[in-house]
């Protein structure tokens, strides 16, 4: 069947002026679910039982929107004390984690549960003893990661820890 080049054009100014006016207009096709409205996930401020917030502190532990959760950089500082931990830097490591842990829990999840952490280190010739600890506490299938060397850190932590996790 022959077609004559000014029905083609006509039908391709219609169909061009047409998309042009849908999207103009904010109209947007998903497949198969045209009709229906996708909810949104909503933001829940994670925080930790029996937590004071720091007036210098202008962050969240963590945020979670829908079942992903971002726990903020955790320092050494022991929050009971609000000292570093004395002795060797793996007890600093030691104590990020175990404050990254609190906030995972506090949240709904767990170690099990992250998908990928950052390490900040203010001393890369630490990266040995981290590595060790961090170790100790994804013993199988750990997260992505990645280590940065930093000048400093907030507080004068040596180590700060943060990470993307997932809840139910």
């Amino acid at each position: 069947m022959k077609v004559e080049n000014g029905v083609r054009r006509n039908f391709l100014r219609r169909s061009i002026g047409a998309i042009a006016v849908a999207g103009a207009a904010g109209a947007v096709f998903v497949p198969g679910k045209a009709a229906a409205k996708q909810a949104k996930p909503k933001k829940r401020v994670v925080k930790l039982p029996g937590e004071k917030p720091s007036p210098s502190a202008i962050l969240s532990p963590g945020i979670q929107l829908g079942n992903l959760l971002f726990v903020s950089g955790q320092g050494a500082r022991d929050p009971k004390t609000g000292k570093f931990p004395e002795g060797p830097f793996s007890d600093q490591v030691r104590q990020c984690l175990e404050n990254l842990k609190a906030v995972l829990e506090a949240a709904g999840s767990s170690l099990d549960r992250v998908l990928k952490c950052t390490v900040f280190l203010t001393d890369i010739a630490n990266f040995q003893a981290m590595n060790e600890v961090y170790h100790t506490y994804f013993p199988t299938d750990p997260p992505s990661r990645s280590t940065i060397a930093v000048k400093d850190l907030p507080g004068n932590s040596p180590v700060e820890i943060e990470c993307i996790a997932y809840t139910d």
